[in-house]
Formats: structure tokens, C-alpha cells, sequence
């Protein structure tokens, strides 16, 4: 029951507290990391954004009724089964990138999720507030209290629901604000400027956001324009000589011609260490390369002439490639420098005591130019260095870098405001467009005025609400702030230049700031990455995609004390511990977008800095310890949590994701590895707050249906828990009754997930849901001496009762199964002597003999081994095998699977239908062997084969369809 809603309401378990097709949603995260053209994180960069998919999928899913609880419509197990399975082809196609605009798709799952509130609707009919709180024609609004990059919020808002958005944050703010709330304001309007007003004449037909995008285009490229009307003397083109054609052929055809520049690459320079050098600014270089693409390779070679040096471009490999690559470090990455004139080691506190005295200073290393549909690389000339010295930029954003931060790593070299992490020409032409972003608005408006015939200096901004002339223009002033934020990320002097794809990488490749030696400055005009156009034109991608149907509206709040939530539908993706510094992180972007979009959005950027002292993280430099941040994160996020809990709409889980990461795991016999902090704290943080747990899914954005690798990052970068408030009334239990109630709930869990398909990779962390829903479902769990058993004991008998609960499954299993997985665990597919195996089967009852005769062990000269899937026989018949067993059939579907691909290996599973549940169940208990060991090649064969069940059981059922139709 929410805040305000009175009595109580009579709630249904929704699909997700049941069952999702995990590997469906998993397979298709995965892949929408791959694409980026009109990809909404395309707009502006957000740390640790939720994929599209999964957010679509878990909103679904929290939103439409399990069939379970609807047993007046769905009485038997089978129709429920099939209800489910229905559900889950809407979900499996509604995932998938290209149906993010299948507007036929979307209105069908829109119309599920409102059928499945016309039933709550119908089933609180006697509530007293019945018609207030109960519209069937109305859905409920969503709201997402730490918004961040606003991929969930903008996926209620695609599935018909009025979403709200908020964060702390005033970067994300405007994020949402983009993606959201502007869209919709404005949608099916026609362009204001007068080229799109002349060629259109009228007649065309603007849909959703295209005529704001067109207006955004237009006057985003009037800025380009006037930009370098002003300062594109600061970026000369480079002219390929005589001379230089004369010493290169690949130049040949350059000669004399005046090619536009891509980027100027830099080397940072210090005064060489050695007394005999002093006055010598020698080069920190980390790869000399250029290209390293096979053909086109070239790269920098420096001449050294006494006490000067100078640098050359090469083409071709280089005679010592491992040199060329290491720059002028000592050994590889992490290692400090040496001296190019003198030889003598620059360690890093050298580099970092010269850069806190300002003695930092940077030389252009080589030039990237654009040939004929290729990079042409050049020597630095006099000309060049000099245009960019000459550079004054107006303004400069002169607030402080953080003496400490999560990620930064640039202060300890004298880096310590925010202007020092660009060269001087970056901040002029960065300030430049700053500047042109208010120009353009005006011209905006001015023309948005002549269109409508109406305007005033009283009509409303879009700050307050606005939808005429000057809220119209403050939008289009939104877009191309924020194309001019875009470039920020890859106009700074901390971007490298990638020989692989021989083209710079923005700064914010992970989240951090660290520091880079030789870095790449790209031409703001030269049509490339780097050009304001190339950011703006990658933005308008996602303008012109934009979701323009559904109100929404973004809000600066703080999670802890916001009251947007009261009755709403809630989902959301807090900070995780210590992670990200996510505000120090976005005051790289906040002091450029305060500059353009102050007077546009004045409460949002009314801050010199993005607020920092209330952000939910749990960083010891703001807090004096790791114990004063875990303690201030677990308050905050407490109070935070508690806040949803009470507001939520009560008839509707909660979801929210929690990034976990592996390396929080560690092999012992406490939890399996779980310990406090981040994964722990969170889930006390929420247990206190008054939440219950429903369900856990563990969201493998990283891969598709296979394992990267085992114990690393890759095998699930989140986990959506499912809550729900707590009950008020429940009761205290001992440890022991606690633990009956787990086994009695995990066993049917377990079974569930066994028989929906989750991936063996998976298990573990899904059935943390059904084991901490047991857990919080009692007030507290006590041990005999009346001590509280806390949540990461908890998690621990979860795991215990989990392995006890995989390991009976075998009591189940013939003998010769049991002995191959007793067997297993303790040798694998190796070697072993014949007494041992003959002890092992005695006691299985069984014997070495019928282990050979069943066609699993190999037996020669008093050593034993079990067979490898593909050492078995490749005509292997069920039909026909005397001593058929269940380990048998497993390695064959492996063998298959892997030799055969699916079709093959579903027709091998049609003839073993009988016994296909227990094939299953032990692939999961080997994926466990093998997890436990580290045996990656073999887990992921086992992981493989139960995460393509479904499909095999679908190939099965439709081959032995067709051999019924055929006799």
C-alpha cells in the first residue's frame, strides 16, 4: 500500500516475480551495445546506462499479470503454461532493435499492460476509493527517482505510460529532458527556419520530432558556419610540398595540393631529468605508431641531433615494431619513461612533481591529414605549432577539479581546473560555440515569431512551461547545447588517437579521467569525428527517432527527499557503492553546458558545480573513511529506498537494478564469495527500508548465450531485484525454521527456473530472489542464542540450501550417472588409478565393467577416464543401448550441440523425450562442477546446452509432429 491510497488493495504477482525468457532479453542487451546510429545513448554520454532491452523487458514484465494469478481465467497448470509462453513471444520479439519503432508491436504490449490493469481495476471495484484510484481507462504514471541517463524512463514513456524522471544530477536532468519531455512538447510541428519554410511550402507533413530536428540542423549549422567565419584561421589546412613528395611516394599525388587536416597529434613534454639536458623539453610518448591497419601502416620516428630532435613520419612497418610501440617507455603499459636524448629514466613522480610546477608542456608530434578516401600522415611543421599557439580564448572554465575523486588520475600532474584539461585552441573554439548557442536561439525565435505571428517578451520559456515562440527556440537551444557538450568528450586534450581505427577516442571511454601522454586535438572543421556537425548530425539521429507520443517531464530531485514517487509505478537504477563518481565525472560536461544553456534553463544550472554533497556514493574522500562512506551510502540509500517503498504504487512491484560485480565474489566457504560491500550494503539498505525481495534476474549485457569467461565482469553486469513492501504482521522465525521455509520454497524455485530455460550461469543469482523473498518475508530470523542472522549469513544459507537442493537431484539418476558425477568432481575428464574408480563404484553400486559396457569410461592398464563428448560414438541410438544413461545423453547432446549445431541436436533430444527432464537437471548440477572448479571450456559446453533447451525441445516437438503426419 502506498502513501495516501488508504486501505488495502488487493494485488496479483506480475511475470517477472514468476518467470522471464532471460536469455531472450540477455542475447538482445548484448547485442544493442553494438549499435549506435539513432541509439538513444547516443545523445549525450551517461556512465553505466541500462540497455533499451532490458529496460523494455523488465517494464513489461513488472506490468502485466502472471498467469498464475489469474486462475478464474487460466484454471489448469497447461493453460497457465501456455499464457505464459504467449507472453513470452510478445517479449522476445518486443526486445529486439528493430522493433524499438514497431508501432504494431508496441500497441500490442500496450494493450496487454492495460489489460492486465482493467483487471486490478476490476478487482478493487469495492475499494472506497474506487473511482478515483481505479480509472480502467487511465494507466498509472511511472516515475524513475534516479533517472540517470533516462534509458528506463524513456521506455515507460514507449510502453503508454506518463513517465516521470528525476536525479540529483542536472546533467541527467537535461538528458531526460531531451529524450522525454521535448520530444512529445513538440511534436508535428513544422520547422521555424526559412530554408525548410521555402522548400517544403507548406504541404509537407512533419511527424513526431523530425521538424524540431530539422530546426536543430539548420541552425546547427549556421554555428558551424559562423564559427569558422571566426576562427577557422586557427585550423589552416597543410599543404604536401615538393620535398616531402620527393622523400615518400604514397605523396606523390599529394604534391602541391592543400589537404584539410583531421587532427594534430601531440606529445606532452618535461625538462630532461639529466643535468646535461635541462633546458631540453623531451617527449612522453606511449606508441609511436600511426596505423597499424595491414597496408597502411605508418608511423612517427624521432630523430635525435645532438641536444635537439625533431620527428619524422614513416610508412610501412616499422624494423622494430616492439620499440615503435612502446614510444619512449621503458618497458610496456605502466612503466615510466626515459629520457629520448639522454636515456636516463623519468620516473613518475619526476613526470608528476614537473607537471604540479607548471613545467608541463605539450609538441606537435605529426599530422593526420584527409587524402583521397584515406588518412594521410605528415611531419609536424613550424606553421601548424604556431596556428595553435596563437589561440586566446575569451573565457575559460576556470572552476576546480576535485582534490580526490573516484576515476580522476590528471590532478597529481598539475591538472587541477577544468580548463587544463584542454589546449588552448580547444577552449576557443569550444567557448565560440558556447557563445553561438545563444545567437542560434535568438535567430530561432525571431523566426519562430515570423511563422506564428505571436510572441512577446511575457510568453512563457520552456522552464516554465512554455510551448510558443521562446520555448519553441529555448528547445532548439537544448539540442545544440548539448551537440556542443557531445564535442567537449572529444575536443579535450586527454583524447587518444586510436592506430587501429586510425581516428581519436573520446575522453570518456570508461568512467574516469585518467591520464594520457601523447593525445590527439581534432579539427572542429574538418568533417570528421571532432567537427561540431559530426556531433550534432549523430544527436539528431536519436531527435529523429524520438518517442513523440505520451507526456513526460524531467525534475531536479533528490531520491531521498522527492514525493514525485506517490503512486506511481517505480523503476529505477541507483548509484552502485563506489563505482562511479558520477557528479565529479559530469562537471566536465556541466561548466560548457552552463555556459550555452544558462539563460535557457536557469534553475537547472543555477549551480557553479553539479550538487555533490548529497549524491548517494559511497566515496571515502568525501567521507573521511571507507567506513564513514559505507555508512553514509547505507543511510541515504535507506531513507531513499524507504521513501519508494511507502510511495509506490502498491499494486505494482518495484524494480531495481544493482550492478553487480564478480569481483565482489571470492571462492571461500563464506556466501560463495558475496562480501559487504556494495552487493551486501545495498541489499540491507533496501531490507531496512522496508522492502521484501520477490525476484532477482541477472541482466548479462556483455555477451549473448555464451560465457566470456569465469569469476570476471562479464558474467552479469546487473541484477533487477523485484520488490515488494513488507507485511506488517509477519513474524520472527529461528534460524532452523528459516531454513525449512528455503528449502521447501527453493526446491519449487529451482524446479522453475530448471524448466523456463535459465541459463546454469544465471542460476545462482536468480535464485537469490525466491531465497531472500523467504527471508524477508518473516519480521526477523533469529539463531538459538537470539542473536539477528544478518543478510549476508542469509545469503549464504541461500547458496548451501541451493547446492543441497542441485545435489539431490541425483538421487534421482541411475548408478552410473551417479558414479560419472561423483566421479567428475574430483577428476574431470583425467586420469585416475582403477582402485579408486572401483571404491567409488562399489559404493554407487555399480561396477568399472558396466561403466565401460554403458560406453562412458575408458579402462586400460589399471587407469581410468571418462569419455569427452567427443570421443563418443558418432551413431550413438537411444533405442538401441542396453545400458542407457542419463550421463551419456547429456555428453552426446553436447557433442552434438557443438559438432552439429541445433537441429541435429534437437532430433537427438526427440529420442530421448522419457528422459530429457533429468538430462537437463544434470547439465545444470555440471555447469556447478565446473564453476566451482574453474573448468570454463567444459561450463560453458553445459551452459551452452541448457541455455539452447528451448529451442531443441521446439525442434523435438516439431520433428516428432512430422513423423506422426508421415505414418
Amino acid at each position: 500500500m502506498s502513501e495516501g491510497r488508504g486501505a488495502a488493495v488487493k494485488t496479483v504477482r506480475k511475470l517477472i516475480e514468476v518467470a522471464l525468457p532471460l536469455d531472450d532479453i540477455n542475447r538482445a542487451a548484448a547485442r544493442e551495445k553494438s549499435i549506435r546510429h539513432g541509439h538513444p545513448s547516443t545523445l549525450h554520454l551517461w556512465w553505466a546506462r541500462r540497455p533499451l532491452a532490458a529496460a523494455r523487458a523488465v517494464l513489461f514484465a513488472q506490468l502485466v499479470d502472471d498467469p498464475s494469478s489469474r486462475p478464474d481465467l487460466f484454471p489448469t497448470k497447461e493453460r497457465q503454461d501456455g499464457e505464459r509462453d504467449r507472453l513470452f513471444a510478445i517479449l522476445r520479439e518486443l526486445v529486439k532493435w528493430e522493433n524499438t519503432t514497431n508501432e504494431e508491436l508496441l500497441e500490442g504490449a500496450r494493450e496487454e499492460i492495460r489489460e492486465s490493469w482493467r483487471r486490478t481495476c476490476a478487482d478493487n471495484a469495492d475499494h472506497p476509493r474506487a473511482s478515483e484510484l481505479f480509472d480502467p481507462e487511465r494507466l498509472p504514471a511511472f516515475h524513475d527517482p534516479f533517472a540517470g541517463g533516462g534509458a528506463i524512463p524513456l521506455e515507460a514513456q514507449r510502453l503508454g505510460l506518463e513517465a516521470h524522471a528525476s536525479d540529483l544530477n542536472p546533467v541527467a536532468v537535461l538528458i531526460n529532458k531531451a529524450m522525454i519531455e521535448i520530444p512529445p512538447k513538440f511534436a508535428g510541428r513544422p520547422p521555424v527556419n526559412p530554408e525548410s519554410r521555402q522548400r517544403a511550402l507548406g504541404a509537407k507533413k512533419w511527424k513526431g520530432a523530425a521538424g524540431l530536428a530539422e530546426d536543430v540542423r539548420y541552425y546547427g549549422q549556421w554555428m558551424r558556419d559562423e564559427a569558422e567565419r571566426r576562427i577557422g584561421h586557427l585550423y589552416p589546412k597543410v599543404r604536401v610540398t615538393e620535398a616531402m613528395a620527393a622523400e615518400r611516394p604514397d605523396l606523390e599525388r599529394y604534391a602541391g595540393r592543400e589537404l584539410t587536416v583531421i587532427a594534430w597529434l601531440w606529445a606532452r613534454t618535461v625538462g630532461s631529468p639529466n643535468p646535461a639536458f635541462a633546458d631540453v623539453q623531451v617527449p612522453l610518448v606511449s606508441n609511436f605508431m600511426l596505423s597499424t591497419k595491414k597496408g597502411k601502416e605508418a608511423w612517427v620516428e624521432p630523430i635525435v641531433e645532438g641536444r635537439n630532435y625533431r620527428f619524422e613520419v614513416r610508412v610501412g612497418p616499422p624494423s622494430d615494431a616492439e620499440a615503435t610501440k612502446r614510444g619512449t617507455k621503458i618497458g610496456g603499459s605502466g612503466s615510466p619513461f626515459r629520457c629520448l636524448v639522454s636515456g636516463v629514466p623519468m620516473p613518475f613522480e619526476y613526470l608528476r612533481s614537473e607537471g604540479r610546477a607548471g613545467r608541463m608542456n605539450a609538441r606537435l608530434m605529426a599530422i593526420v591529414a584527409e587524402g583521397d578516401r584515406s588518412r594521410i600522415y605528415l611531419p609536424p611543421t613550424p606553421e601548424h605549432e604556431a596556428a595553435a599557439l596563437a589561440a586566446a580564448p575569451k573565457w575559460r572554465p576556470d572552476s576546480t577539479l576535485p582534490e580526490r575523486a573516484l576515476g580522476f588520475r590528471v590532478q597529481q600532474y598539475g591538472m587541477t581546473r577544468w580548463a587544463d584539461l584542454f589546449t588552448e585552441r580547444q577552449l576557443t573554439a569550444l567557448t565560440t560555440l558556447s557563445d553561438l548557442v545563444g545567437e542560434a536561439r535568438s535567430k530561432a525565435h525571431q523566426d519562430a515569431i515570423a511563422v506564428e505571428e505571436a510572441g512577446s517578451a511575457m510568453e512563457r520559456r520552456l522552464c516554465d512551461a512554455g510551448t510558443g515562440p521562446a520555448a519553441y527556440a529555448d528547445a532548439v537551444s537544448v539540442y545544440l547545447g548539448i551537440a556542443l557538450s557531445r564535442l567537449s568528450d572529444i575536443g579535450n586534450a586527454l583524447c587518444r588517437w586510436k592506430v587501429s581505427m586510425t581516428q581519436a577516442v573520446g575522453l570518456f571511454g570508461r568512467q574516469a579521467i585518467p591520464m594520457v601522454w601523447d593525445f590527439a586535438e581534432n579539427n572542429v572543421f574538418g568533417g570528421a569525428a571532432g567537427d561540431y556537425l559530426v556531433s550534432l548530425g549523430n544527436m539528431l539521429k536519436v531527435l529523429d527517432r524520438a518517442t513523440s507520443s505520451g507526456a513526460a517531464r524531467s525534475f531536479q530531485m533528490d531520491a531521498r527527499t522527492q514525493s514525485l514517487s506517490v503512486g506511481k509505478v517505480i523503476s529505477t537504477d541507483p548509484p552502485y557503492y563506489d563505482n562511479i563518481g558520477y557528479a565529479d565525472l559530469s562537471d566536465f560536461f556541466y561548466v560548457w553546458l552552463r555556459r550555452a544553456l544558462g539563460t535557457t534553463l536557469p534553475d537547472l544550472f543555477s549551480t557553479l558545480a553539479v550538487p555533490k554533497a548529497e549524491e548517494l556514493i559511497a566515496t571515502p574522500y568525501r567521507h573521511g573513511s571507507r567506513d564513514g562512506a559505507e555508512a553514509f551510502f547505507l543511510d541515504g540509500m535507506k531513507t531513499a529506498m524507504g521513501r519508494i517503498s511507502r510511495q509506490a504504487l502498491g499494486e505494482y512491484p518495484v524494480t531495481i537494478y544493482y550492478a553487480f560485480k564478480q569481483s565482489e565474489r571470492r571462492d571461500t566457504g563464506e556466501t560463495r564469495g558475496v562480501v559487504r560491500t556494495g552487493w551486501q550494503t545495498f541489499l540491507e539498505a533496501l531490507i531496512e527500508s522496508g522492502f521484501g525481495l520477490t525476484g532477482t534476474w541477472p541482466m548479462r549485457t556483455e555477451m549473448g548465450t555464451r560465457m566470456v569467461g569465469m569469476d570476471t565482469n562479464a558474467l552479469a553486469s546487473s541484477i533487477v531485484l523485484v520488490c515488494r513492501r513488507r507485511r506488517p504482521d509477519a513474524s520472527t522465525v529461528t534460524r532452523q525454521g528459516f531454513v525449512k521455509a528455503l528449502r521447501r520454497d527453493l526446491r519449487t524455485a529451482i524446479l522453475d527456473f530448471q524448466r523456463a530455460g535459465i541459463a546454469p550461469v544465471d542460476l545462482a543469482q536468480a535464485a537469490i530472489g525466491p531465497g531472500m523473498g523467504t527471508y524477508t518475508g518473516f519480521a526477523e530470523v533469529r539463531t538459538p542464542a537470539g542473536q539477528r542472522v544478518g543478510v549476508g549469513e542469509a545469503l549464504s544459507l541461500i547458496n548451501e540450501v541451493m547446492e543441497e537442493i542441485l545435489s539431490g537431484q541425483e538421487a534421482q539418476l541411475d548408478s552410473d550417472t551417479r558414479w560419472a558425477v561423483a566421479w567428475y568432481e574430483t577428476h574431470g575428464f583425467g586420469t585416475a588409478p582403477f582402485g579408486e574408480a572401483n571404491t567409488l563404484a562399489t559404493a554407487k553400486n555399480t561396477s568399472v565393467a558396466g561403466l565401460v559396457e554403458a560406453g562412458i569410461l575408458h579402462a586400460r592398464s589399471g587407469q581410468v577416464r571418462l569419455l569427452r563428448p567427443e570421443e563418443l560414438p558418432k551413431d550413438w541410438n537411444p533405442a538401441t543401448d542396453r545400458r542407457l544413461t542419463v550421463w551419456e545423453m547429456v555428453q552426446h547432446l553436447v557433442r552434438v550441440l557443438e559438432g552439429e549445431g541445433e537441429i541435429a541436436a534437437g532430433q537427438l533430444l526427440r529420442r530421448i523425450r522419457g528422459q530429457a527432464g533429468a538430462a537437463r537437471e544434470l547439465a545444470y548440477r555440471l555447469y556447478g562442477v565446473c564453476e566451482r572448479q574453474q573448468r570454463t571450456a567444459e561450463a560453458r559446453a553445459y551452459n551452452s546446452l541448457v541455455i539452447s533447451w528451448p529451442e531443441l525441445a521446439r525442434i523435438a516437438q516439431e520433428h516428432h509432429g512430422r513423423q506422426q503426419r508421415l505414418q
